[in-house]
């Protein structure tokens, strides 16, 4: 039996759900950077823009607004940097993708984003789900908002990360 209100053979990041958050993934980069993340043309279907983020090469992830916040977004280059599979990886509280010593200075960043709507040039030290190390720098952070303008969430993207 199918789950209620998607195809079971949808792709999780192709559900109503997931494409709205594409939509605030891209739209809040533009918003925030004065650039599109891709290079889509304006007013591309929402499919077309969730298969695109999906399956860019830079890592993209986004998490909600709570006060443990979980994450609502992660592309395939996050999926497979972390070692998790879409199940795993999304609803997974956000600060778990970095390790406990690095956490609070992450919060740091994610705070002084939401001051700002969005930041860019961080750096730190993540974990994977095998426990693995890795760096990331050159990172955006930026605010999402919904359709009313209040913000509901966070994202991020980088493209720069090595094992250490």
């Amino acid at each position: 039996m199918k789950p209620p209100g998607r195809d079971a053979s949808e792709a999780p990041w192709l559900t109503a759900a997931s494409l709205a958050n594409a939509g605030m993934i891209l739209e809040g980069h533009r918003r925030t950077w004065g650039s599109p993340l891709l290079a889509l043309r304006p007013g591309s279907p929402a499919r077309l823009q969730g298969q695109e983020l999906f399956a860019t090469a830079t890592v993209v992830l986004a998490h909600d607004g709570s006060d443990d916040p979980r994450l609502i977004y992660a592309n395939r280059a996050a999926l497979a940097l972390w070692r998790r599979d879409w199940p795993t990886m999304v609803g997974l509280p956000s600060r778990l993708t970095a390790e406990p010593a690095e956490r609070q200075g992450r919060a740091g960043a994610l705070a002084e984003a939401l001051r700002q709507g969005g930041i860019a040039g961080y750096g730190g030290i993540r974990i994977d789900s095998e426990g693995r190390r890795f760096r990331i720098a050159g990172t955006r952070l930026w605010s999402l908002r919904d359709g009313k303008g209040k913000t509901c969430g966070q994202a991020a993207c980088f493209a720069s990360w090595w094992w250490i």
